[in-house]
Parts: C-alpha cells; sequence; structure tokens
C-alpha cells in the first residue's frame, strides 16, 4: 500500500511545485490545495476584475500582485478550515478520503497551527488596502466560516460559496474607489452566479457519494436538469456584467468586451456531459480561463471610462 502522505485526490494536479518539496511538507500543501491552483485563481479573479473595473489595473499593478498572494493563501487557509470541519465526512468520500486531515497523515493540532499561518500572510496583505476595502474584506470573515456547514442544511450551498469567492469584487472596486457603486454591486452578483454555475458542474463529480453520506449539492438539487440549470445561471452572471458596464459607459461598443466570455460560458455548457466526471473537471478548470476573459473585458471598460 502506498504512503498516505504521496496519495492524492483525483482531481490534484500533485505534478510541480508540490511534488518537489520534502516528504514532511506535502501535506500542508495539500491541505492549503497548492497543487490545485484552479482555487486560487478562482478567488483571484474577482479582485482583479474590481480593480480593473474601477480602472486602477494599470495604475495599480502592484494591488493586483498583493491580492494575488492574498488568493492563495486565504484560499489556503479557508481549505484547511474547511478540511478540519469536514474531516469526518471526507472519510466517507472517495474522492477526499485520502486528504491529509482525512487519512490521519496530519493532526489536527498542526493543521490548526497552518491555519495560523496562512491567515497572517492574509492579514499582511490585507494591511495593503485602504480603510473602506479593509472594513469589507472582515465583513467576508462570518461567511467564510459559516460556508462548511451549509453543505448540510441547504441544497444551495454553491450560492453561499458564490458569496464567499466573489466578494474580492467588491474589495478590489473599494480599494481603488473607496466608495459604493451600483456597477460594482452588479459585477458583484454576475460573479455570484458565476461560481453556482462552476461549483454546480465541479459537484457533478461527487454526486453518488453525496447522496450516500448526505451532503447536499446544486448538482443533486438539479438532477437531470444541470445543464438547462448551469445555463440559467451563467445567463444572470452576463446578464449583471452587461449592466454594471452599461451603468459605466452606456454604449453598445462596451458590451462587445463580454462576448469573449459569453462564448466560453456557453461552449462550457453545450459540450457539458453531466455523467462524466473528468469532463465535468476539465470543464471547471476552463474557468481559470474565463475568469482571464472576464479581467480582460474589465481593464477595456475600465481604461475606457
Amino acid at each position: 500500500m502506498s504512503n498516505p502522505s504521496e496519495q492524492i485526490v483525483p482531481d490534484s494536479e500533485h505534478k510541480g511545485i508540490v511534488g518537489l518539496l520534502p516528504v514532511a511538507a506535502r501535506p500542508f500543501a495539500l491541505l492549503a490545495r497548492f497543487d490545485r491552483p484552479i482555487g486560487w485563481w478562482l478567488l483571484f479573479w474577482p479582485c482583479a476584475w474590481g480593480v480593473a473595473l474601477a480602472g486602477g489595473a494599470i495604475e495599480r499593478w502592484d494591488l493586483l500582485l498583493w491580492l494575488l498572494v492574498g488568493a492563495i493563501a486565504m484560499r489556503g487557509a479557508g481549505c484547511v478550515y474547511n478540511d478540519i470541519v469536514d474531516r469526518d465526512l471526507d472519510r466517507q468520500v472517495e474522492r477526499t478520503r485520502s486528504r491529509p486531515l482525512a487519512s490521519g497523515v496530519t493532526s489536527l493540532k498542526a493543521a490548526w497551527a497552518w491555519l495560523g499561518i496562512l491567515c497572517l500572510i492574509g492579514l499582511l496583505v490585507w494591511l495593503q488596502i485602504n480603510g473602506t476595502a479593509k472594513l469589507v474584506a472582515l465583513g467576508s470573515l462570518a461567511l467564510v466560516a459559516a460556508y462548511p456547514f451549509m453543505k448540510r442544511i441547504t441544497w444551495w450551498p454553491q450560492a453561499w460559496l458564490g458569496l464567499v469567492f466573489s466578494w474580492g469584487a467588491l474589495v478590489g472596486w473599494l480599494a481603488i474607489i473607496p466608495q459604493f457603486h451600483w456597477a460594482m454591486l452588479l459585477l458583484y452578483l454576475g460573479s455570484i452566479f458565476l461560481v453556482i454555475g462552476y461549483d454546480t458542474i465541479y459537484a457533478l463529480q461527487d454526486k453518488e457519494d453525496d447522496a450516500l453520506v448526505g451532503i447536499r449539492s446544486s448538482a443533486l438539487r438539479l438532477g437531470d436538469n444541470v445543464r438547462s440549470g448551469v445555463l440559467l445561471f451563467y445567463l444572470v452572471a452576463l446578464g449583471s456584467w452587461a449592466a454594471a458596464f452599461w451603468m459605466l459607459r452606456p454604449q453598445w461598443l462596451g458590451l462587445v468586451a463580454l462576448v469573449p466570455v459569453g462564448l466560453h460560458l456557453f461552449w462550457q455548457v453545450a459540450t457539458l456531459k453531466s455523467g462524466d466526471g473528468d469532463d465535468a473537471l476539465a470543464k471547471f478548470r476552463s474557468n481559470r480561463f474565463a475568469g482571464l476573459l472576464m479581467f480582460l473585458a474589465c481593464l477595456v471598460l475600465g481604461q475606457a471610462g
């Protein structure tokens, strides 16, 4: 039997820097999901959208780098916290039972210590933003703390994840323009529905195990209507972003910037194989590219405004 410290979950991208780490350090990298960069990309992109749409992407390129560091650290912290809360459930799901806490490779005490270190890195990034953005950023902590419990009480934990993973859109905007604007809120709303869509796709991998152990998800709730459900979520996301763009620049030409990301999202839905876990994972990971396309759209509009 292989050493548990070398076991990885099926959706892990373990090759690369994590594979170069000493064996003793690997469980901590896996706890923070450093082996799966898609998570911190998805957390970072809304931050970058907010900065770009507010017109600060070029002048405050340093802020984008800080937010990227913060996304890596806080996504890692969120994953460690999630694994602490879900360690018993994770043992019952095929895809997650080899995680360091669930498999017993890492102790609970060590996991809490690692969580503290990651939060300290997040604190350093928090100190780089203005007071308004600081206060709003703190508002996300309650959402993050509650997220692991949502799958036990609602069929829509993906909606709660949307609130959490999209929060950076508010922080990014306010770090450039420290005042609320409807365009900022519409950007946030669109991001929430994007997250619901792509995390529903992600949840397709665990439908059978989730049903057995009593974990709820939008993929289970939608049943055979997953594709139409995801399409609806993506349409609301695009509509919200279009409204945000129109508020900042009421010209049809400005909406053209959303065409590439819109085409990508429609491609996801049109080619999704709901019964194929590998395809679902590939479509989920493709949102790294969707995030980049949306960033470019925000950059174009933000610099033209």
